[in-house]
């Protein structure tokens, strides 16, 4: 599609019709806990998005309205973290993923994934304009908000124990132990439990293995550096069961390069 990058990888292992897509819904969708769609449109988006047609997925969800917000949101936010290269065209999607998110706390506040994608696509923009500035913009409270949101709703979201061990982690490496705890409250032990529990609920999810590994190196450095290995290299050495797992194990082995 005009103005989104291909999947740069053979997307032919993930491309499920309805039926697979249903038998092996539970497999890639343990990290986000969104259930399988009734509607059959919506589940065709999702097809898109495993397949790796990102824009394509968007596409077809914005076509439907909010209720299929989730898999506009994820595809939005994976799509830009990877596969955007224009800065202000990542910024956008991100953008508008956050108030797609809005839009859909507003309408489904019972909805797990309502309050993460505003958390997921939230920590991405941070990231993307600088987490000390987007600290100062007073975006870390929104964060922390909807990814308690999420949790209080669906205790065993992987993805949102991955959010959640990052941002503490991440207030930790950008302003200092002392005052991401009495500021914000950032804690080194509630980032560990939070990151330990997604790869407990995900033990065969590279994301889950890549972040952990990412938190331990922000809160401390190069004294945990095996582990932090020893985390890239199992998450580089999974067998990815559609395109965004697919560009985590790529991701995975380059930093191991």
């Amino acid at each position: 599609m005009k103005h989104w990058t291909a999947f740069p990888h053979d997307s032919s292992a993930y491309r499920y019709d309805n039926k697979a897509l249903k038998a092996i819904w539970p497999e890639l969708h343990r990290g986000d806990c969104e259930p399988v769609p009734q509607d059959g449109a919506i589940l065709e988006a999702w097809a898109a998005f495993h397949a790796g047609e990102f824009g394509e997925a968007v596409v077809l969800a914005d076509k439907l309205g909010i209720a299929a917000h989730a898999i506009a949101n994820k595809a939005s936010g994976i799509y830009a973290n990877y596969l955007e290269e224009d800065e202000k065209r990542r910024i956008d999607l991100f953008q508008a993923a956050i108030a797609r998110a809005e839009e859909a706390i507003d309408q489904f506040p019972d909805d797990p994934n309502a309050h993460y994608f505003h958390a997921f696509n939230l920590g991405r923009y941070s990231q993307s304009i600088s987490v000390v500035k987007a600290v100062k913009q007073g975006y870390a409270s929104k964060i922390r908000e909807s990814l308690e949101a999420t949790l209080e709703l669906q205790p065993s979201h992987a993805e949102a124990n991955t959010a959640m061990g990052l941002y503490h982690a991440e207030l930790i490496d950008k302003m200092g132990r002392m005052i991401g705890s009495m500021t914000y409250g950032a804690s080194e032990s509630e980032a560990l439990e939070h990151l330990e529990a997604a790869v407990a609920l995900t033990p065969d999810s590279p994301i889950a293995h890549i972040e952990y590994a990412n938190g331990l190196y922000l809160i401390y450095g190069d004294k945990r550096l095996d582990e932090v290995t020893d985390l890239y290299v199992k998450a580089s050495e999974m067998t990815p069961r559609d395109a965004m797992e697919k560009l985590d194990v790529e991701f995975a082995v380059s930093e191991l390069e």
